[in-house]
């Protein structure tokens, strides 16, 4: 139980952080592109508890991490209107890629803070901790928010992608999607998508924090 307790709190705050920003640069890229529904309805923050969704933030990973080691969860959907963009097919690939790429960011900036963290020599081990369980978390929500199957955000860019009559076909699914995604969580095949887009993720985030690792060694 101690330990258990001992990786909430190591995880609380990089998840909490990964879904606002995750949510709020939504809500941000809908208004650039000309969608202020999510602005309006007052998404568009860095407040956490205006993002929180009591059932799927809390609950689900709750009971998940305690009874099978895995956490899933998600955050209120932003509200966004994709036929009041400027361009709303193209658009849409923009708002949905938003939210992964605030996440590859958030990720690359606990690799920098861990790269800071041993550079000044801190020796305590729960900031190191809350660092790894930072880059860990984004990644995680980086490439599972990029699964194509909407209305996760990797589908909502794969429908953007093609013709118009395959993206109306494909977007016919979205109200399925969430089912699929509990499907291949059960018969343990999104490891197959997960796994390997988190891997790649790693070595960019690496890649890109090289020079500051360079720099301060």
């Amino acid at each position: 139980m101690d330990e258990t307790i001992r990786n909430i709190a190591v995880y609380a705050l990089p998840v909490l952080f990964a879904i606002t920003l995750h949510e709020a640069a939504h809500a941000y890229v809908a208004r650039y592109f000309g969608d202020n529904t999510a602005y309006a309805a007052g998404r568009m923050t860095l407040n956490p508890l205006v993002h929180i969704d009591l059932f799927g933030t809390i609950i689900i990973p709750l009971v998940l991490y305690l009874t099978t080691g895995f956490v899933f969860g998600y955050a209120k959907p932003v509200p966004i209107e994709f036929g009041r963009l400027r361009n709303p097919k193209r658009d849409m690939a923009w708002v949905a890629l938003a939210g992964p790429g605030a996440n590859f960011i958030m990720a690359l900036g606990w690799l920098i803070l861990g790269i800071l963290l041993v550079a000044l020599n801190v020796d305590e081990a729960f900031p190191h901790k809350v660092a790894q369980a930072g880059i860990i978390a984004n990644l995680l929500m980086f490439a599972f928010n990029l699964l194509p199957i909407p209305p996760l955000d990797g589908g909502r860019v794969l429908t953007s992608l093609l013709p118009n009559r395959l993206a109306y076909k494909y977007a016919r699914i979205e109200p399925y999607g969430f089912y699929i995604v509990l499907a291949l969580l059960f018969f343990n095949l999104l490891s197959f998508w997960v796994m390997p887009v988190m891997q790649l993720g790693r070595i960019l985030i690496q890649l890109f924090a090289s020079p500051f690792s360079l720099l301060l060694t």
